[in-house]
């Protein structure tokens, strides 16, 4: 059927309500937006749904949802494990609640239980809750920071991580099979409660996950000596950070937390930014202002979802400086590790994990306290996944992962990246290294002095709609075909290709495995320990090239970052034409 023809089916279909039809109506001349909603159904990929909302077969709605559902249903049901329930939260996005609930309806119609969150709750206590209710599985209502006519939905297993292999090409297989809406169950909302199979969860969740972050503190004596010391100001991006990074700075002692006023309210719109994104500089005006103001020591902000910390730092002259999410991440990365070293040992089989397009200053840390350094694919899964390998196998140890786009992990209570432990984390490590007359950015510089000037950026390119997809994939496949033997005068060591599943050697030719699951990404290593990746991104239309260089000062990697960047450039350019 072509997308005219399921548009009219849509139209026709008394299984659409009203306001759906209307919505339909409304777009009856326009011959691209119809196609551009009906010429494919949303996908449902390795990280669930994600897509505009409206109505259409390739937007976000109730429909779509239900009819997800009840794939995810389906395979539970299969997998014997419809007895455990399902967990579900949601964030402050526009149709959160109500897909919430058109998600635990259609659970509970299938005889799976739905635990349900009494309001929004961030990504990293969902993964919580997965556990701590032993379910079998998890669903997050999210688009993280996408612009607000977005919304999505993540699917997480029993261990708490989004799903990976087996699990996510079992799940979207059942989601494919699911190709009649009049296949999709739902039922009454007060039915399902008295049956038992909608319960609403709540406050006994919430002291349990804050109670598990509180034990990741590694100082509290220092804390209390200091805290006051330390003014810091909090912005939740109208998201669902605000109740527990206030509950948990305040709890640890940390007194002096402020707020921006305009950013304090969930709100779906995200009225005073274009998108919620801590990455951004514009996600940081309205709080720097107030920094100016209160004189604060650092900023803080965390993503809509809440599972993503950007930070700003004061140096000594006053001067505000940004902490990207490599910086931030190694600098907890150091304080983690290096504390555990101090007060217990590192155990023998101790790691630190990253991802492929996180950087090479993690190698470094690892390096110095002789930790095991363990490299995943893009998506902090792939972190989940191995702190589960560690569980099952009885060896390794967890010390601590993060990726580059701004998530980490302290602990193994969530499986999923975690702002509201970091923002615990990195204000006690403000108070830490107060207690050794240093600033946050005194400590970076530190670390710098000790690893080496290590300059990571990354460069987007937005291609969206059909035609933009296609350019992705060319481009791709272009440089899959004729690799490029140097970029802005560095000369390529080794091509890694995982989707092939292979590294070769260019000077060799030796070629061997990169023994991580098949990926549609491409990574060079270049001389003087410099780097390019290029991958799509996974949640929006994006084409993302990462790349990173080595340093002698700030300002030489500073040179050399921009420099290769240009080159990245210009060669995508040549390529896209």
């Amino acid at each position: 059927m072509g997308y005219l023809e399921t548009y009219e089916s849509w139209l026709a279909n008394p299984y659409f309500d009203d306001a759906t039809k209307q919505e339909l109506l409304s777009i009856k001349d326009d011959d691209k937006e119809i196609k551009e909603r009906f010429y494919q159904d949303l996908e449902f990929g390795t990280a669930g749904l994600r897509g505009i909302i409206g109505a259409g077969t390739n937007r976000m709605n109730i429909y779509v949802v239900r009819k997800t559902t009840q794939g995810l249903a389906n395979y539970i049901i299969k997998q014997n494990a419809k007895d455990m329930g399902v967990a579900i939260a949601f964030d402050s996005r526009h149709m959160s609640t109500e897909f919430a609930d058109v998600a635990a309806l259609c659970l509970a119609a299938n005889g799976i239980k739905a635990y349900v969150f009494d309001a929004l709750r961030p990504t990293p206590e969902l993964s919580f809750a997965v556990r701590e209710l032993g379910c079998t599985a998890g669903i997050n209502i999210t688009a993280s920071h996408n612009p607000p006519e977005y919304n999505g939905y993540k699917v997480y297993w029993a261990d708490g991580a989004q799903i990976t292999p087996p699990h996510d090409k079992g799940i979207m297989a059942e989601v494919k099979a699911v190709t009649d809406f009049k296949d999709v169950l739902t039922m009454d909302k007060a039915e399902a409660i008295a049956k038992g199979l909608y319960v609403v969860i709540g406050k006994d969740v919430d002291d349990s996950y804050i109670a598990r972050l509180k034990e990741q503190v590694k100082n509290p004596e220092i804390i209390a000596k200091y805290a006051d010391q330390i003014k810091i100001v909090y912005t939740p991006l109208h998201g669902t950070g605000n109740v527990p990074a206030r509950r948990i700075m305040k709890e640890i002692g940390f007194e002096h937390v402020y707020v921006v006023p305009e950013q304090e309210l969930p709100n779906g719109d995200f009225p005073t930014v274009s998108y919620p994104n801590p990455e951004s500089d514009e996600a940081f005006v309205l709080g720097l202002e107030l920094a100016k103001k209160v004189d604060a020591d650092l900023v803080l902000a965390t993503d809509p979802d809440a599972d993503r910390l950007g930070v700003r730092v004061r140096d000594s002259q006053g001067v505000y400086h940004t902490l990207t999410g490599n910086m931030s991440g190694c600098l907890l990365g150091e304080y983690t590790i290096s504390q555990i070293a101090e007060k217990q040992g590192l155990p023998a089989d101790g790691a630190l994990i990253k991802t492929i397009v996180t950087t090479n200053m993690a190698d470094a840390i690892a390096r110095n306290y002789n930790v095991k350094l363990i490299e995943c694919l893009t998506g902090f899964k792939y972190i989940g996944q191995q702190i589960l390998r560690f569980e099952t196998e009885g060896k390794g140890t967890y010390l601590f992962g993060f990726e580059e786009s701004y998530g980490c992990l302290i602990g193994t209570h969530a499986r999923d990246k975690d702002a509201i432990v970091a923002t615990m984390a990195l204000c006690e490590a403000a108070a830490y290294y107060k207690s050794k007359g240093m600033n946050l950015w005194d400590a970076m510089v530190a670390m710098y002095d000790k690893y080496g000037y290590y300059k990571d950026d990354i460069q987007s390119i937005s291609l969206s709609g059909i035609e933009g997809q296609q350019k992705i994939q060319n481009t791709l496949e272009t440089l899959r075909q004729e690799p490029p033997a140097e970029i802005g005068g560095y000369k390529i060591l080794s091509a890694r290709d995982y989707k092939k599943d292979t590294i070769v050697d260019l000077a060799t030719g030796a070629v061997r495995p990169t023994g991580l699951p098949s990926s549609n990404v491409l990574y060079y290593d270049m001389e003087d320990d410099a780097w390019l990746c290029v991958r799509p991104s996974g949640t929006e239309p994006k084409i993302k090239f990462y790349y990173g260089v080595k340093g002698t000062s700030l300002e030489d990697a500073d040179q050399k970052s921009a420099e290769l960047g240009k080159a990245v450039l210009k060669m995508i350019d040549e390529i896209m034409g």
